[in-house]
């Protein structure tokens, strides 16, 4: 591993110091950058993430997808974790952290948002991550590409409706526009920008 690899955690915390005390240093900058938003979706943060995945995503040729039925049992195991089992858990570990354990210590206005952020945190699987941690443990790069083609796939269309079907148990309301907006944004432009790059 690289000297950037192995110290991975230390670049991501310095990053969270430096975020925390630009924060207070700059308020007024920050608070034109969280207010530059469509329809709730924030876009300085969309671009980021551009910045962020579309180096990883011009590394997936979709094509990878053929590649799927020789992995079939990885696969299965992924699509299960990501789409049956991780927003549901990650739904119910908010409602008893967030909604029940904690609430005495968290500021009563903002729950419902935590517990927004949370399942819509776990109903999006990290793209970036899937490469990064496949490059860190020498993972099978077949294997990787075809999961997280199939992944995005699947994301485009599934990620919308699970959101607001747990947003909606939750009783909390997000506007159809901010996640279809987010899903465009997030998933949608990134992979045609990559693909683009990559032809």
């Amino acid at each position: 591993m690289s000297t950037f690899e192995r110290y991975l955690t230390v670049w991501v915390a310095l990053c969270i110091v430096a975020g925390i005390a630009l924060g207070h240093a700059l308020p007024g900058l920050f608070q034109v950058v969280g207010g530059a938003e469509i329809a709730k979706v924030n876009l300085p943060v969309a671009v980021l993430i551009w910045l962020m995945i579309v180096p990883m995503l011009v590394k997936i040729d979709f094509a990878a997808l053929g590649q799927v039925a020789s992995h079939w049992r990885g696969i299965g195991v992924t699509l299960f974790v990501n789409w049956a089992v991780k927003p549901f858990s990650m739904a119910l570990l908010a409602w008893v952290f967030i909604g029940w354990l904690f609430r005495p210590w968290l500021p009563a206005a903002q729950i419902d948002s935590y517990i927004a952020g949370l399942i819509i945190l776990a109903a999006a699987p990290c793209t970036a991550m899937v490469f990064v941690w496949s490059n860190l443990t020498r993972g099978e790069p077949h294997f990787t590409l075809s999961q997280v083609a199939l992944n995005d796939t699947i994301m485009v269309v599934a990620f919308a409706p699970i959101v607001a079907f747990l947003l909606g148990l939750s009783a909390i309301t997000v506007p159809w526009n901010t996640l279809v907006l987010s899903v465009v944004l997030y998933i949608v432009v990134p992979v045609i920008v990559a693909q683009l790059i990559r032809r």
